[in-house]
């Protein structure tokens, strides 16, 4: 190495040719390191720990003041994308997770501005859209990301994060240093760094099913919100929001035919850009109606046969294979399925929480780990799926119940309870001849008893007795109504657009995109892409929504715009939940790992629950038959069991994998150090 005046420069891709862009995962130490840490060493062993995210390739800088790095699935510019990746002065550098599916567009603006690019990828088209426009460039980055960018000069270190959440990033101080990354499992690097359970947190991820924005279930880490961003600079930091949740409704739209014209496009248009690639799409296919829509689109703009892949269930109660199948055959698609039994999602159960390291409130997240796992099998790094369909489009009964029960005093008891009928009839407890029972939860909570959380109060009842699994209750939803608070215009909204902001806010963003989502494909190298969730997709589902329906039938105006080009059944087919089973799969498969729960002496180890509370739950799980098992019950205990294995593998770091960064020694294409006086 030599001196600061020609900083070190061992760029191993120079040497033997490029091998593409970093862009999945990212961490780094910002600030003195603590005390016997080599932040070189420091940052490949946060890097090897979350090298599931990107095992193509992996790169690092490091100076006085930071070290940061990257690892990569190669998608996008495969020839000259390795990062981390600077500007031609060599002043600012980025590290970047994601996707920006409107890279080019970006690109040829930024040229028309005088912007002169060394590389093809998107990554650079995010570093100079910030040297040009600053933190404006933020709005209009139509993507899935989370990224750093660090000025050598000034000192100064930016992240930022995509707007619905898609990308994760959280940060924490320790020893004086702020340390960032894609997972918090990348803090395990740090032999001294303690993990500790937050039960404040604990309580409101229960009520809510899902960690709020900021939290990350762990004292003393943060998750970047949604649409945020921090700057950091010595020693001083400060966190901003660059676009707020907003589902007001656009122009009025003309007919109900020019309505379906414009989600037929919009759609059309935001899968046309998600299937920009270097290498093969697939896509996720359910069997519902939006995977549908995606798969038929798909379709029609690939030269090529398209790969689906599916979930079944040997559980026909959860199976959806023959909706599957149809869909399939309809748009000639070569489909692969995995089959999930009881003893698949106890025995993978541990290992899916690892990559989720949050608490979860059912189980549906390990058949999508499997899946993703028989997507990497088949060569397949890019798939698309539904998600964002529902919130955007009024798809969950929630909605249709919020409308309910708004106008329920306007309607008789007969009226109420065919409503009641109509709106569940997947689930079992809730067909007409449970509807009368429903009568009374119903009518209590057809009044606003929190404020702005109408929509969501029966849900949150199940919240409500899973925190009787801590000792000490915090409120549990003080946290969420701080949040709607802080949103001066989240008070004038309708119920509808409350709902729907909830939703973006809690589930979608907290579990479906996280746990169920983007964890569980990266756990396997594979990028999972939303067209549901484009920003001018949302915009105009907001615009149309209820405008040419009362909301009865969810989601018209997608059915109606894609009813021509898939089959009837698929078109006319209730809302069908993904779900997997919960507690019955532990029951009938009791995997060794459940000492945690069933040992008094291990749960003694978790000095926040309530042991006696717990101890009757479970005894009441294993000695009761499955189906009378309630569904606040089950998650109560699937949060239990989760709570319980985070605290094994995080706080008391049992079981983890040990920290090596040979297999990342293979990969590493860029080693930038710029440290002074460092030879």
């Amino acid at each position: 190495m030599v001196s600061a005046k020609a900083p070190h420069k061992r760029d191993i891709a120079q040497e033997y040719g490029h091998r593409g862009e970093l862009m999945c995962g990212i961490s780094g130490i910002y600030g003195a390191p603590p005390q016997g840490v080599e932040p070189a060493e420091a940052v490949k062993r946060m890097l090897a720990l979350i090298q599931h995210r990107g095992p193509d390739e992996a790169g690092y800088y490091v100076d006085d003041r930071l070290a940061m790095g990257t690892v990569r699935l190669s998608i996008i510019d495969l020839a000259s994308g390795t990062q981390p990746l600077s500007d031609a002065g060599e002043r600012h550098w980025i590290c970047y997770n994601g996707e920006l599916y409107n890279y080019r567009e970006l690109r040829r603006e930024l040229e028309g501005h005088g912007c002169r690019f060394r590389t093809q990828s998107d990554t650079e088209v995010v570093l100079q859209a910030w040297l040009y426009w600053g933190e404006q460039c933020l709005p209009r980055l139509n993507g899935a990301f989370a990224f750093a960018i660090y000025d050598h000069v000034a000192g100064s270190l930016l992240l930022a994060r995509d707007r619905y959440g898609k990308r994760p990033l959280f940060y924490a101080q320790h020893a004086g240093a702020l340390i960032f990354a894609s997972e918090m499992k990348a803090f395990l690097a740090f032999r001294d760094f303690q993990f500790a359970a937050d039960p404040q947190q604990l309580s409101s991820i229960f009520a809510q099913w899902t960690p709020l924005p900021a939290q990350s279930g762990f004292k003393g880490i943060r998750q970047l919100p949604m649409a945020c961003f921090l700057r950091v600079q010595e020693g001083q930091s400060s966190e901003g929001c660059y676009e707020r949740l907003d589902f007001a409704r656009g122009p009025a739209v003309a007919s109900e035919a020019q309505a379906v014209e414009m989600v037929r496009q919009a759609l059309t248009d935001s899968v046309r850009l998600r299937l920009r690639s270097d290498v093969e799409v697939g896509v996720y296919l359910s069997g519902g109606l939006d995977s549908s829509i995606i798969t038929q689109l798909v379709t029609q703009m690939s030269p090529h046969k398209i790969h689906t892949f599916s979930v079944a269930f040997e559980d026909k109660y959860f199976d959806e294979s023959d909706d599957q199948s149809e869909v399939s055959r309809w748009l000639g698609t070569e489909h692969s399925a995995i089959t999930i039994g009881h003893a698949d999602i106890a025995e993978n159960f541990p290992a899916a929480l690892y990559h989720a390291e949050m608490p979860a409130f059912r189980s549906a997240f390990v058949p999508m780990f499997l899946l993703s796992q028989a997507v990497r099998a088949k060569g397949i790094k890019v798939v698309l799926s539904g998600e964002g369909a529902d919130e955007a489009f009024l798809g969950y009964d929630l909605f249709k119940e919020t409308l309910l029960r708004t106008a329920w005093k306007s309607y008789d008891n007969e009226e109420r309870k065919r409503q009641i009928a109509r709106m569940y009839p997947y689930l079992r407890h809730f067909d007409e001849g449970h509807a009368a029972p429903l009568l009374g939860l119903f009518q209590q909570f057809s009044e606003e008893q929190l404020p702005g959380l109408f929509s969501h109060e029966i849900r949150f009842q199940n919240g409500r007795f899973a925190n009787r699994l801590l000792r000490d209750r915090a409120d549990p939803f003080g946290a969420l109504l701080q949040l709607t608070r802080a949103d001066a215009q989240f008070a004038g909204m309708g119920p509808i657009e409350k709902a729907q902001w909830l939703e973006f806010k809690t589930l979608l963003a907290g579990y479906l995109l996280s746990t169920q989502g983007e964890r569980m494909s990266l756990a396997h190298g594979v990028e999972n892409r939303c067209p549901f969730l484009d920003p001018q997709v949302v915009r105009l589902a907001a615009t149309v929504n209820l405008r040419f329906d009362n909301g009865s039938n969810e989601k018209y105006l997608l059915k109606q715009a894609f009813a021509q080009v898939l089959p009837a059944s698929i078109i006319n087919k209730h809302k069908h939940p993904y779900r997997a089973p919960d507690s019955a799969a532990f029951v009938r498969h009791r995997p060794d790992y459940l000492e945690v729960l069933l040992s008094e002496a291990e749960l003694k180890n978790i000095p926040f629950l309530d042991t006696a509370f717990c101890k009757a739950l479970t005894r009441k799980i294993f000695n009761s038959e499955p189906a009378t098992i309630s569904t606040r019950e089950n998650q109560a205990f699937i949060f239990l069991l989760s709570v319980a294995l985070l605290d094994r593998q995080f706080v008391r770091r049992e079981g983890t994998p040990a920290v090596s960064v040979n297999n990342l020694e293979r990969v590493l294409v860029r080693a930038i150090d710029r440290r002074s006086g460092v030879h």
